[in-house]
């Protein structure tokens, strides 16, 4: 189904592994929106346009977390193998320079990443996201022992298809305060009901998502000097503010900033004021 008009065009790029999709629109500096599981591109579209619209180049793919419509069989779903898809993205559109807007579990992506290629980033925004211990976070870790079980994943997308069932912590309930809008909820949550080979994907990341990468990940945060802006919901439910503390005192270029009225989808609940703090960030940490 067709993403939010305000993400821009759709474009596909071939990739080791597989094909995904991505979205584009503006110009000028490069910034990369990277989603978390079970939600893709749309994510963003509140945050995008203001991003844009301000001179930035905005680019906001569909990783394979669960909500993508393009299956990679062949692609590694292990954290390692998607956040080096990510390095594999940013080369192919020859990005340099690149402001990486992380929220959720593409957080966790996203400090994999950083221990292992960051030749093309420039500064990092992690906006409540998963690290440290808390990869996957309760309620969620029953999926990744959900996913070991050959077809266990089918139920439980059927069984979303009752609205009804949004708003509990292991849906929508604890990550926005809002209820999300019926046609991003299609967008998020049809891919992995419709198809088994999606599922298939969704099965491959879930049964390797652990925190053995996102601790592995922050013993190398102290080679990391790019600036990062660790921006956290004062609310959030399944990040604690003392993760986004941890995170500050860890990575050597870092400020912690906290947002109000918001649980982790910041992009969700706090669009404008996650628009303005990667403005100001970028701003402030601009290339000569």
């Amino acid at each position: 189904m067709a993403h939010s008009t305000a993400l821009g065009r759709s474009h596909e790029i071939d990739l080791p592994g597989g094909r995904i999709r991505y979205h584009e629109t503006g110009d000028g500096p490069p910034v990369v929106f990277i989603h978390g599981l079970l939600v893709n591109a749309d994510l963003w579209r509140k945050t995008v346009p203001a991003v844009a619209a301000a001179g930035y180049r905005c680019i906001t793919p569909d990783l394979p977390l669960g909500s993508h419509e393009i299956p990679v069989p062949a692609a590694d779903l292990t954290p390692t193998g998607v956040a080096d898809l990510l390095s594999a993205f940013l080369a192919g559109l020859d990005l340099t320079d690149v402001t990486l807007v992380a929220n959720d579990t593409g957080g966790a992506l996203t400090q994999v990443l950083l221990s292992r290629d960051r030749s093309r980033v420039g500064r990092v925004v992690l906006a409540s996201v998963d690290s440290y211990e808390r990869f996957l976070p309760q309620p969620f870790t029953g999926l990744t022992l959900l996913a070991r079980v050959p077809g266990s994943l089918r139920p439980l997308t059927a069984a979303l298809r009752l609205r009804a069932l949004h708003r509990l912590p292991f849906v929508f309930g604890w990550v926005t305060k809002r209820a999300v809008p019926k046609e991003i909820a299609d967008s998020y949550l049809l891919p992995s009901r419709r198809s088994g080979e999606i599922r298939k994907d969704l099965r491959r990341f879930l049964k390797t998502a652990r925190r053995d990468y996102t601790l592995a990940a922050a013993a190398r945060f102290g080679e990391v000097e790019q600036p990062v802006l660790v921006l956290w919901a004062r609310e959030d439910k399944l990040f604690p503010v003392s993760l986004a503390e941890r995170l500050a005192a860890d990575l050597p270029n870092a400020t912690l900033r906290l947002i109000d009225d918001s649980y982790a989808f910041l992009p969700e609940d706090q669009p404008e004021l996650l628009a303005t703090s990667i403005l100001e960030f970028t701003r402030l940490h601009a290339t000569p």
